[in-house]
């Protein structure tokens, strides 16, 4: 668990009854966020991630196991701890792949409301999708240009393709990182057999992107947050220079040093990610499908051009909710 708070001033808590609180429940972490300001100029009050893991031992078979249920509950009671600390009235909270596909996931989300008061949301895929545009919108990462989006979660994968003024085409799919893992990634480091047969799974679920590109040419990918963070700490500390995610809105990727990143990474053993300073916890084996997909989408798709935006899911709610034109 990370908790990060911008302020430990506790007289200055009572001054954010005009803030707001987001909470992305995502397969692999929970997320969230309390700011105010505007949209694309927040200030963080609170942050809070906890890796959850939703997903582990029971998304393949469409259902939360016990003790990840139990871990998904502690979390959103500890939200709530948060929430009401900082006296925030203004609250959104969504699920997405995990939620959304598991046989229980009704159960979690009433027994969340229950035990804490929060008000689940179960978005959709094209929703989440949506949501992420807006995220990497806010943090000034799209150009005039045609960009790709792809954002890797542990449920699912949205690809996103649009410019600063709209969305062109966007569409979620469950081939999530804990999806492909537990298809795919069954000995370590991954056989060149298992890799291969990702890609050819890929080939097969991915028409609609192939098509949409074919009709709209990208050159420049955006990869949203998680991995891709993974990726460029690995890369800066290579190189032996400071890197804080916080102070980072846009990150551009050498795409030489991405390749490379990505196969040292598809090519390594779990204790050797273990011990590598730079990868969270809930990231080190989910790492190498995030890696070759990365890379299959890059080779595939002929980008010239990748970039990380730190804003996502819960940047995209967040400006919703700060947007004084939907208020």
């Amino acid at each position: 668990m990370t908790i990060k708070k911008e302020s430990d001033d506790r007289s200055a808590l009572t001054s954010h009854e005009a803030a707001a609180a987001v909470m992305d429940l995502g397969t692999n972490t929970f997320h969230l966020l309390i700011a105010d300001g505007t949209p694309e100029n927040f200030t963080k009050i609170a942050h809070q991630e906890i890796a959850v893991k939703l997903g582990e031992g029971g998304i393949s078979k469409g259902y939360i196991n016990e003790a990840a249920f139990e871990r998904g509950l502690k979390a959103m009671d500890k939200f709530r701890e948060l929430i009401e600390e900082n006296h925030v009235t203004q609250i959104k909270a969504v699920a997405t792949s995990a939620l959304r596909n598991a046989s229980n996931g009704r159960e979690f989300i009433d027994c969340v409301r229950a035990n804490t008061g929060i008000n689940i949301e179960l978005i959709s895929g094209d929703e989440e999708a949506a949501y992420i545009y807006n995220g990497v919108k806010a943090s000034g990462c799209l150009g005039d240009r045609n960009n790709l989006i792809m954002d890797i979660g542990g449920g699912s994968i949205e690809f996103i393709l649009g410019t600063h003024e709209n969305i062109i085409w966007k569409q979620s799919f469950e081939i999530g990182a804990q999806r492909m893992m537990d298809r795919f990634h069954h000995t370590d480091p991954i056989p060149a057999a298992s890799v291969e047969a990702l890609n050819v799974y890929l080939d097969e679920v991915l028409p609609n992107l192939f098509n949409s590109v074919k009709d709209h040419p990208v050159e420049h990918l955006i990869g949203s947050s998680g991995a891709f963070e993974t990726f460029a700490e690995l890369i800066e500390r290579q190189k032996d220079n400071s890197f804080d995610l916080q102070s980072i809105k846009c990150y551009r990727f050498d795409l030489e040093d991405l390749l490379g990143i990505t196969d040292k990474l598809i090519e390594s053993s779990h204790h050797e990610r273990l011990g590598t300073p730079g990868i969270i916890p809930v990231r080190i084996d989910m790492i190498v499908v995030a890696s070759i997909i990365t890379r299959y989408i890059v080779q595939k798709l002929g980008i010239k051009e990748v970039s990380m935006s730190t804003y996502s899911l819960k940047e995209g709610l967040l400006a919703e909710m700060l947007d004084p034109n939907k208020a």
